[in-house]
């Protein structure tokens, strides 16, 4: 039985982040990004950043290391931006990259938003793929916007939160 066979038989549940969940976070954070957040960052996101709204996707049944992603984004007035987002390598392409972002939208919608930002680097296909099956569009390149290897990151936008909302209720 191959790796893919397991995970499509256990169950993942989406819930907020807790200060107990930091330390496996930023091992996947390491795993994840070239330039990763310190586990100081998540704490303070956690504790002090009233506009921090942070997920993590667990697998249930599983007592060690079961958190395998996570998503947070901040929340200013009507508008949401998506910070951070990343499945561990080794759970990808399973779907849960997509279940964070969709529990994120809906917190964010909750919350008032109506428009959602967020940058992803150009040359990282799989999550661009994944933001425009969302309804993300691209909005505006900032150059050089990555400090270890100066690449441009897209802005990408999802102009219209609430018709989102209804489009996918629909389909």
């Amino acid at each position: 039985m191959d790796v893919t066979q397991v995970i499509e038989r256990i169950s993942i549940r989406i819930r907020t982040m807790s200060l107990l969940d930091v330390e496996r976070v930023v091992q996947i954070d390491r795993l994840s990004f070239s330039l990763p957040w310190s586990e100081r960052t998540y704490r303070l996101e956690l504790t002090e950043n009233s506009a921090a709204y942070l997920f993590v996707a667990e697998l249930e049944y599983q007592l060690k290391q079961p958190i395998v992603g996570y998503v947070g984004f901040w929340f200013l007035v009507d508008e949401a931006h998506i910070s951070t987002l990343a499945v561990h390598p080794e759970y990808r392409e399973q779907g849960i990259g997509r279940r964070l972002l969709e529990e994120a939208l809906i917190e964010a919608l909750r919350l008032g938003a109506d428009l959602v930002t967020l940058e992803v680097r150009e040359s990282n296909e799989g999550p661009i793929d994944l933001y425009e099956k969302f309804g993300f569009r691209f909005k505006a390149r900032k150059a050089r916007y990555y400090r270890d290897n100066h690449e441009d990151a897209l802005l990408m936008v999802l102009e219209d939160l609430p018709g989102w909302r209804e489009k996918s209720l629909e389909g």
